[in-house]
């Protein structure tokens, strides 16, 4: 292995540490603002939703939004159980179930 990529993965090993560990002992003194705290509640769902929107809106690279992309599909019928309070293994099992029969051509488009 290279030392440039050694040195890359220690360096973001501390990095991840230091933020872990240093930030609760940093803001315990002071004090975490009120809206901060309401902010923070929501970066979860933010990554989240950064996460899985290219994959979604953009499986080859580009924008494709229609009934071709079978992958907007599948995570559109997943969005709506996890809107209807599913649990998260009947969420993620109807879009992959979705998924399957589309790629299996079992549902025409």
């Amino acid at each position: 292995m290279r030392l440039e990529v050694v040195l890359t993965i220690l360096c973001m090993a501390a990095a991840t540490y230091f933020t872990r560990f240093a930030s609760p002992l940093l803001l315990d003194r002071t004090g975490v603002p009120r809206w901060m705290v309401r902010l923070l509640k929501h970066v979860p769902t933010a990554m989240l939703a950064a996460l899985i929107a290219p994959a979604l809106l953009a499986p080859q690279g580009y924008l494709q939004i229609g009934p071709g992309n079978h992958y907007l599909l599948a995570g559109a019928v997943a969005a709506f159980m996890a809107w209807r309070r599913q649990p998260p293994a009947v969420t993620m099992g109807s879009g992959m179930a979705v998924m399957l029969l589309l790629r299996m051509g079992g549902l025409p488009i």
